[in-house]
């Protein structure tokens, strides 16, 4: 591996996320530069859409600017100098009353920087990989920015639901297609990319139903997905954004900016929970996912099995949370995560307590 790759998908890679990262060394040698490119891309494509204080229209051209450039439509240089400097900072105003949770954000702000002022280097890995590799990775990453784009238009006019002060309007999805629509563009995609590019190159000939696996691969990623709006609902109506359709409110006589007050907890909490549910049944479809790959496959088996297990885990945690306490996100302690992974690797071996390790993960359920 060159200098410059192993710096980008090792170094980097870690101080943008240590947690994927952790699933990142788990794969194989042979699809773990690919993955961990496509998820650097992503998370430079993340950057730029999230850089709240570059107006939306600027956001927007950056997004189409890097995917042409990805999709190998376009040659010209990049300069995301602009978004560089100040996406550091770029939530700071909304996220300041937040407080552990922004600073939990903002301490990533200098690897994101770096990250977009290096996104030529990360492009120029992309060129290295074989034909096949190359238009997998502008799928999905094509996919993810739509969905990036998506939710720019969407939510980016909106004001901070906090502004002056003030109780502003809540903007939110419409209906629950428009939510699943969401999970797969940027999440379900990445299960769907992982599944092909795992199975390209490391059991191509395995006897497995190929629709099935991309179907399970698909909830996969939509179930993290889940997990991740529904833990980070108090942040996102601070931001004036809502994930819970519309719809799902209205039958319970409620709007958007109702959310805003905590006593409406009782009457939401019903469709919240219904989300959960919705969310862990994708993760054990994620499970399902994980056991039908072949037992040899350990590396990719455990790969999968610790955001599956830490997710499920999380949505237990989420289903006794106070829904608006802000300052305190629901989140699995490293040592938790540290046991779950020394757990999976010391049971894998052990087919029968290794499948019990979902199950096991969700723990006590509260009483309803």
């Amino acid at each position: 591996m060159a200098e410059t790759e192993s710096d980008l998908l090792r170094s980097l890679l870690r101080d943008v996320s240590r947690s994927f990262y952790l699933t990142l060394r788990a794969l194989p040698k042979s699809v773990r530069p690919q993955i961990g490119l496509a998820y650097l891309l992503a998370r430079a494509t993340d950057t730029i859409a999230d850089t709240e204080i570059v107006p939306v229209d600027e956001r927007l051209e950056a997004l189409a600017q890097l995917q042409a450039r990805i999709l190998g439509s376009s040659h010209g240089r990049l300069d995301f100098s602009r978004f560089a400097a100040v996406s550091g900072n770029a939530r700071s105003e909304a996220l300041s009353a937040l407080g552990s949770e922004f600073r939990r954000r903002s301490s990533r702000g200098d690897a994101e920087r770096l990250l977009l002022a290096r996104v030529e280097d990360a492009l120029t890995i992309l060129l290295t990989f074989s034909n096949d590799d190359r238009a997998r990775i502008r799928d999905v990453l094509s996919t993810i920015t739509s969905g990036q784009e998506l939710d720019l238009r969407r939510f980016g006019g909106s004001p901070h639901a906090e502004s002056a002060g003030e109780r502003c309007k809540i903007v939110a999805l419409e209906t629950d297609a428009e939510l699943e629509d969401y999970t797969y563009r940027v999440a379900g995609c990445v299960g769907e990319f992982w599944s092909k590019m795992c199975r390209a190159h490391l059991f191509p000939t395995a006897p497995l139903d190929e629709k099935t696996l991309l179907q399970n691969g698909i909830a996969f990623g939509k179930g993290l997905q889940l997990v991740n709006i529904f833990r980070d609902l108090p942040a996102d109506l601070k931001l004036g954004r809502c994930y819970i359709p519309s719809e799902k409110l209205a039958e319970i006589g409620l709007t958007p900016s109702d959310l805003l007050t905590p006593k409406c907890e009782s009457r939401l909490r019903p469709v919240y929970d219904g989300y959960l549910d919705r969310a862990e049944a994708y993760l054990a479809a994620g499970w399902t996912y994980t056991n039908s790959l072949p037992f040899r496959c350990a590396r990719v088996r455990l790969a999968c099995a610790w955001p599956l297990l830490i997710g499920v885990k999380t949505i237990t945690r989420l289903r006794s949370a106070n829904l608006f306490q802000s300052d305190k996100p629901v989140k699995i302690t490293r040592q938790e995560v540290r046991n779950l992974i020394i757990r999976s690797v010391l049971l894998f071996p052990m087919p029968r307590l290794w499948r019990g390790l979902f199950e096991d993960a969700k723990g006590a359920r509260p009483q309803t």
